[in-house]
């Protein structure tokens, strides 16, 4: 069966179960003052789109976008069910952000991620969708523990 995107899923048990490991393992990853990693009721703020993407009933991997203004938004919440990792979902899902995101209009993508070795699989895969380093962005300020990336779409 085709991997399927949908819109939202933040009410869905597994999708909570899903980002509440996702925050989890952030937090106890990274040092306290590096975390980004937004909750369940960040997401759901007005300024934030949310995907979810399944495999039938099964959920795969989680996936958000905060509009950060009428050009720019920060890719966020980008997690993938460890099982499915390396299968695809990951670039599903990137791809679909940035199709959401040039169908909202905007220019740039940016975001925020580790700078350690537990993150290199995600540095990997936004640099292969053609993101660069970049200085911290929107009150981000510089941070050993941080990788900041942009694109323009």
């Amino acid at each position: 069966m085709p991997l399927e995107i949908r819109d939202g899923g933040l009410d869905d048990p597994q999708v909570i179960a899903m980002l509440k490991f996702h925050y989890d393992t952030s937090v106890a990853v990274t040092p306290l003052c590096s975390a980004h990693v937004f909750d369940l009721t960040r997401l759901k703020a007005g300024d934030m789109s949310f995907w979810s993407a399944w495999d039938g009933t099964t959920l795969r991997g989680t996936g958000a976008l905060k509009r950060m203004d009428a050009e720019q938004g920060e890719v966020k919440s980008m997690h993938t069910l460890q099982a499915a990792r390396r299968s695809g979902v990951g670039r599903a899902m990137l791809t679909h952000i940035m199709a959401r995101a040039r169908a909202m209009g905007l220019k740039r993508l940016n975001l925020e991620t580790g700078s350690f070795e537990f993150f290199a699989p995600a540095r990997a895969l936004y640099a292969r969708h053609g993101f660069v380093e970049c200085p911290p962005f929107s009150g981000y300020k510089p941070d050993p523990h941080s990788t900041f990336m942009t694109r323009e779409i």
